[in-house]
């Protein structure tokens, strides 16, 4: 009668279990889409900036194209005087075949410059840093504010990726609290979709990425 009784019991508690289970399961299935939609859109930062000395193209990371024609409608629009991009990144194994005698075919600047030329842009409205050591958005930031400090500028736009903007922000504004007025502006034909991310391989890359740089960034940077 007890192992009867014992035997009951235990079967209550597995139903509940799954009972338990199965409505976590609908919840996640019902809420899914609003929760990974927040998770998308926090990472997304745009706003409308004022006339500025100059918009910023950061350099890492991907889908640097749409940054770059971001740029120009900014400055189309009277938004920046100038348009500053860098790049020139050079590793440890570019160096060492640099030593043997490798020589690029044409200055890391000329496509990019190119490109801005034939979308209305004056090559003298070009600003090209060379940021040899930038690796990350913080490096990157130490390297092209520097020269923007040097230069007196006061104030500026950042345009990246849209999942990188809100971080970019954080970064630059932390890094530079007084020396610049900062705004930020997505690029706005990059492909990633806050609503949908989820749904395609390499934009679950991109917000996977992005929100491990946030803990790398709150927690050991």
């Amino acid at each position: 009668m007890l192992n009867n009784q014992t035997m009951i019991r235990k079967n209550r508690k597995t139903i509940y279990l799954g009972l338990i289970v199965l409505v976590l399961a609908l919840a996640l299935y019902v809420f899914s889409g609003t929760l990974l939609t927040g998770m998308g859109k926090f990472l997304v930062v745009d706003e409308t900036p004022a006339v500025s000395d100059a918009v910023v193209v950061l350099n890492t990371g991907i889908e640097y194209y749409p940054r770059l024609i971001e740029a120009v409608e900014l400055f189309r629009k009277g938004f920046a005087r100038k348009i500053v991009i860098n790049g020139n990144r050079k590793t440890d194994t570019l160096r060492r075949l640099e030593k043997k005698g490798f020589k690029p075919c044409c200055p890391w600047y000329e496509d990019r410059i190119r490109i801005l030329v034939l979308l209305g842009v004056p090559e003298e409205n070009v600003i090209a840093v060379s940021a040899e050591k930038a690796y990350d958005t913080i490096s990157e930031a130490k390297a092209v504010g520097k020269v923007l400090v040097q230069k007196g500028f006061k104030t500026i736009i950042i345009t990246t990726s849209k999942f990188h903007t809100r971080r970019a922000r954080h970064i630059w504004k932390s890094i530079y609290p007084e020396a610049f007025k900062i705004y930020t502006a997505a690029a706005r034909k990059d492909p990633y979709s806050p609503g949908s991310w989820w749904k395609e391989g390499r934009q679950i890359r991109w917000v996977l990425a992005e929100y491990g740089a946030w803990f790398y960034l709150f927690a050991f940077a």
